[in-house]
């Protein structure tokens, strides 16, 4: 692994320049390019011009498409501009491209080989990634549409235009007014786990209900003790699922691992869920369990601000 065309002194992802590349026709070969055991950049644009290529004779293999092909004028040049930039990028770029909606990229050794089929290929110095400097995923719902635009190039391979945006994303370096808007967020949260915690026991039930039907949930039954061991019973309309809930003032560990036996007894389809208005410690250091989702402090929160009922605990707390 060269980390020298990934990284500068200071430790950060570095570029001389970026490009996107579409891995086939409708992608039909990202899966192998970006999963297989040699992961590399692949090039259709078949023909008997590899040698030209390597060559740099760029004359002749744009005489190729615009003569043989029967392209016009303006796409035998395009045709050319994008195989000359495959074979001379050099291993100081960045290539991109998006495949399970997330944004991969990668460096790739300057060496240029023609397969059997006649497409090429350059190894990637190291294997494709879809995070960031931190681990964070780079999925397409999180980056900015003026990057993801590029997914719609008709063409193979272009430059992207907002590789700076990139590169700072890539080093999870934010906007000063982005840094100071996570920070109220994050100070808001912690204000309104606060506020939760002034809440009398019906308004929290209340509460809950909302959190759940702003998440797209209807209540098929009354809100509170019809069922030993169920608060909510609830439907998601678009796709039938159903969801059990139960709702305690205050739970510790043990109590949570009974209600999940009952749970279990129910041998019911429907999603778990325990919401517990004061955890005990242990409880509220409880790992998360698939089997029944607990949600305490900060998740509640978090869903409450999303939610948008932080005026709704203001007034109901003041």
């Amino acid at each position: 692994m060269k980390d020298t065309n990934i990284k500068d002194s200071s430790n950060r992802i570095t570029a001389s320049e970026i490009f996107f590349i579409k891995l086939g026709g409708k992608g039909g070969w990202e899966k192998e390019c970006i999963e297989g055991e040699n992961p590399c950049i692949r090039l259709g644009f078949r023909s008997n011009q590899h040698q030209e290529c390597l060559a740099g004779n760029w004359k002749a293999v744009r005489d190729y498409w615009f003569n043989t092909e029967k392209k016009t004028a303006g796409k035998a040049t395009e045709t050319r501009n994008q195989i000359k930039t495959f074979y001379t990028a050099s291993e100081n770029a960045m290539w991109i491209t998006f495949y399970q909606r997330k944004l991969w990229w990668c460096f790739a050794d300057k060496n240029v080989n023609e397969l059997a089929d006649g497409s090429r290929v350059r190894k990637t110095l190291r294997p494709w990634s879809c995070e960031d400097f931190f681990g964070k995923d780079l999925h397409v719902d999180c980056l900015s549409g003026a990057l993801t635009k590029v997914q719609m190039f008709q063409g193979t391979i272009c430059k992207v235009k907002e590789s700076d945006y990139l590169l700072c994303r890539l080093n999870g370096d934010y906007p000063d007014e982005v840094r100071a808007t996570e920070g109220s967020l994050q100070q808001l949260e912690a204000d309104v786990k606060k506020l939760i915690h002034l809440l009398g026991w019906k308004d929290f039930e209340i509460l809950c209900d909302l959190i759940f039907r702003h998440a797209g949930w209807q209540r098929l039954s009354r809100l509170g003790k019809d069922e030993k061991t169920i608060d909510m019973e609830l439907i998601e309309p678009v796709t039938n699922k159903h969801a059990h809930v139960q709702i305690k003032f205050e739970a510790d560990l043990k109590t949570f691992n009974e209600y999940k036996h009952r749970f279990e007894e129910l041998n019911s389809d429907a999603q778990a869920y325990f919401v517990v208005f004061q955890p005990k410690h242990d409880l509220d250091k409880h790992q998360p369990d698939e089997s029944v989702i607990l949600l305490t402090g900060e998740w509640l929160a978090k869903l409450v601000v999303s939610a948008g009922l932080t005026r709704w605990l203001i007034q109901k707390t003041s």
